[in-house]
């Protein structure tokens, strides 16, 4: 009972954001439009690291990414379900071997959240 109080006296940004007015929204109500998908660290890193590399296998991923291998899949999973990478599995010499790539839909959405990013930070730097 007392966590469901505390969830709804618990602000809501969007909620928050959208209640005041249009001329005092800048770069924070630009940022509540985040691709969220891709904004979350790992999820980044990972298509940051396909888009500069043709195809990484799992074990170079987590090496580059110095993360655990239960991260890298359930944060590669997420991706693959939205269509943004591509997952291979194979065998070389009897070893599963599981390679990524990034997918063209996946590249045009790392595009349009770098566009993104940038328009914030020039929104921010015309602030100041």
């Amino acid at each position: 009972m007392a966590k469901a109080s505390a969830a709804r006296q618990t602000p809501d940004l969007e909620s928050h954001a959208a209640a005041r007015k249009p001329e005092a929204r800048g770069a924070g109500s630009k940022a509540l439009q985040l691709d969220r998908l891709i904004h979350e660290r790992t999820r980044l890193a990972i298509i940051s690291a396909l888009a500069v590399n043709k195809s990484l296998t799992f074990t170079e991923l987590k090496q580059i990414l110095a993360i655990t291998d239960g991260n890298l899949s359930v944060h590669s999973r997420k991706l693959e379900d939205a269509g943004h990478i591509e997952c291979t599995k194979t065998f070389e010499k009897r070893v599963p071997k599981t390679s990524y790539r990034l997918t063209l839909q996946g590249r045009k959405a790392l595009e349009r959240y770098l566009a993104h990013m940038e328009s914030l930070i020039e929104a921010t730097r015309g602030q100041g």
